[in-house]
């Protein structure tokens, strides 16, 4: 697009919007880059309603936001946890102008399972699979409703294959680096299909890659890693002020009102590079799975 670039920030790319009477909701909105999209969305008007783990650290970041707010409770590895935040969103009876699919956990340094699947599968893409299909209605309610998930540049990182659908588990060769990619690529592969499935819409769905940020995402990783990031993360690393600026673009600027199915970074288009990507037999696929696992909540 040209308008914005890797060093513009979430208040440079929605100034002079004005997002009064619209809706957002930001998971993750308690710290680093939901927390800064959240506040930057309040600031322009929204009513934004910010979803965490806890109700006390919900509550706390609406208290720093300037604009109304609603606080509410989300485990994403908790599935019981993500249908009672839908209901609670389900009873405000608004319509949701911009679903943002942000919370994530990153490289747990030894397998972790829930429900029999590797943690960060399920916190980073399911958990986010089934809070939005149970909102898509008012998403779709919206005038012009956005879903914007999450990716990440480690979507690199995924198995050759992308999803290792017999691996679910974790339980073969378990890599903390490789599960996170694989739980990012998916993320991107959601909204390609979202985008598919939603057709000729008014809804549109989008994914996003930040790029790299130091925030509390990366407190599972190696001390090692966090040492030669704090040294020399000032040579590759946005502030977080830029890093949720791709996020707030996607979710607000008018130019995207029909834009849909699409990988944002830094503030522009991006081709993703691989084949996986732009896998229409992946993601058909990894939403037939996704489906299947959650059928009893859904």
């Amino acid at each position: 697009m040209g308008m914005f670039g890797e060093d513009s920030t979430a208040e440079e790319v929605t100034a002079g919007l004005d997002l009064s009477g619209k809706t957002a909701l930001v998971t993750g909105a308690n710290s680093g880059l939901g927390f800064e999209t959240a506040r930057v969305l309040s600031l322009r008007g929204a009513h934004v309603i910010a979803v965490a783990r806890t109700l006390e650290k919900a509550n706390t970041a609406c208290a720093s936001f300037s604009g109304p707010t609603t606080a509410v409770a989300c485990e994403l590895s908790d599935f019981d946890s993500v249908v009672a935040c839908s209901q609670q969103v389900q009873a405000l009876n608004k319509p949701i102008d911009m679903l943002i699919c942000n919370a994530g956990i990153m490289e747990l340094p030894e397998l972790e399972q829930v429900y029999g699947l590797e943690r960060q599968f399920v916190v980073n893409y399911l958990g986010h699979f089934l809070l939005t299909q149970k909102l898509l209605p008012q998403v779709q309610a919206a005038e012009q409703g956005r879903l914007i998930m999450l990716g990440s540049g480690r979507y690199k990182s995924a198995p050759a294959e992308g999803i290792q659908f017999d691996n679910l588990s974790g339980e073969k060769n378990y890599d903390p680096l490789t599960a996170y990619g694989q739980s990012k690529l998916a993320m991107s592969l959601f909204a390609r299909e979202l985008s598919v499935r939603l057709g000729t819409s008014t809804t549109t769905a989008n994914s996003v890659l930040p790029g790299v940020i130091m925030t509390n995402l990366g407190r599972h990783m190696p001390t090692s890693k966090i040492i030669m990031a704090k040294l020399m993360g000032w040579t590759f690393m946005k502030s977080v002020e830029a890093g949720a600026a791709t996020t707030c673009f996607t979710a607000t600027h008018p130019s995207l009102a029909k834009v849909s199915g699409h990988v944002f970074k830094d503030c522009n288009p991006y081709t993703p590079e691989g084949p996986h990507m732009n896998d229409a037999e992946l993601s058909a696929k990894l939403w037939d799975t996704s489906m299947e696992l959650l059928q009893q909540y859904l």
